[in-house]
């Protein structure tokens, strides 16, 4: 058969920790609250590089909103730091930090539940950095796959660029994380942490817990021109990518542009059919249905049709997003307000962890 069995992808998450090439389900009990959660610290980041697409929601910040139910302690920061590895324009960056805050709170991240924050305003990072740094090999971080492809890209990386996954690792350890929502390509990233955790505490005495992976079920969303490529924001194509502060207008457009092939039957193949797949996938995520569910809603229908029930879908669950990015977009000092709260909170948990760092490497 065609269409390929997978559980429903938005009704119900479940993250999976993967060490190497093992594999086992993580499960957190919902609460309604911080009290009587699981004793765990997760950490993200993501890097303020203009308003996230349909890919990075679904694959990503759909997860972080839930996981504020299933853990004590969130943390979710801006990381700007990392994004000056390319260059940036000063006035750019400030504006897409804050268009990343009010993206992050429109779709669902909720102070009061998680910590919020922007990462070069606590400075601590930095430093813890640049001692996990002399504990790292250059070889160790050569065998990075980004480090290969960006620096190939380039033809010649920086330092910076080089370094980055170190910051990375310190933006995990500083708050003694035990779990990161990571995507497959930054497992190996994390490996690094959990290897520089090992390597810290054989040389100073046992201090930071080894971090764990919650890795998402959600299907990758692909490009709307090339679906055997990711969705991306840095996409030359305009009529690739599905913003999340796209227009409805925007959104039928897209859709009915969308690759996918002669055949007029809808069906999820995704080896042979991946334009045609990429919508079924969209469409059950957006939708709250199973594969198999919007597989049998399209019996009947051409792909030309089902392009028009897909586009309603993705209007449907962007619409609130899109108006809630707006109306926070308007108020800045707010905006500013709460970055600022949250990067005083993240700064109370990581400055007593360095001093006991400090302590440890013997600068005091």
């Amino acid at each position: 058969m065609a269409l390929s069995l997978r559980c429903n992808v938005k009704s119900v998450f479940r993250f999976v920790y993967k060490s190497n090439s093992h594999r086992r389900l993580c499960t957190a009990g919902k609460a309604t609250g911080m009290t009587g959660l699981p004793k765990a610290q997760v950490f993200s980041g993501i890097q303020p590089t203009g308003v996230p697409h349909l890919g990075n929601y679904l694959g990503a910040l759909e997860s972080w909103v839930a996981l504020q139910d299933k853990y004590s302690t969130v943390m979710y920061s801006i990381v700007d730091l990392h994004s000056i590895t390319q260059p940036q324009d000063p006035q750019m960056l400030r504006e897409n930090i804050l268009d990343m805050a009010a993206s992050l709170l429109a779709c669902g991240i909720d102070p009061t539940r998680s910590i919020l924050f922007q990462q070069s305003q606590v400075s601590e990072h930095a430093e813890l950095s640049w001692i996990l740094g002399c504990l790292t090999s250059m070889p160790r971080l050569r065998h990075l796959p980004q480090w290969k492809m960006k620096s190939k890209q380039k033809n010649e990386g920086s330092v910076g660029l080089f370094t980055y996954p170190v910051l990375q690792a310190a933006d995990i350890l500083l708050y003694k994380s035990t779990h990161v929502p990571v995507g497959e390509d930054q497992i190996q990233h994390l490996e690094l942490a959990q290897d520089l955790a090992r390597i810290f505490n054989n040389q100073y005495g046992e201090f930071f817990p080894e971090p764990r992976a919650l890795l998402s079920d959600t299907r990758k969303v692909k490009s709307l021109r090339d679906p055997s490529s990711k969705m991306s924001k840095s996409d030359p194509q305009k009529l690739a990518t599905v913003f999340l502060t796209d227009t409805p207008d925007d959104i039928v457009l897209k859709i009915r542009r969308a690759v996918t092939d002669f055949t007029s039957e809808v069906t999820y193949e995704p080896e042979s059919r991946p334009g045609v797949s990429n919508l079924v996938s969209m469409h059950a995520a957006v939708s709250g249905r199973s594969v198999e569910e919007v597989v049998r809603l399209a019996e009947g229908m051409d792909t030309g049709q089902y392009k028009n029930v897909v586009a309603e879908a993705i209007v449907q669950k962007l619409q609130p997003i899109r108006l809630e990015i707006q109306r926070l977009k308007a108020d800045r000092g707010h905006l500013e307000s709460l970055l600022a709260k949250g990067t005083a909170k993240a700064r109370s948990l990581a400055a007593p962890v360095m001093t006991e760092v400090r302590k440890l490497v013997g600068f005091y």
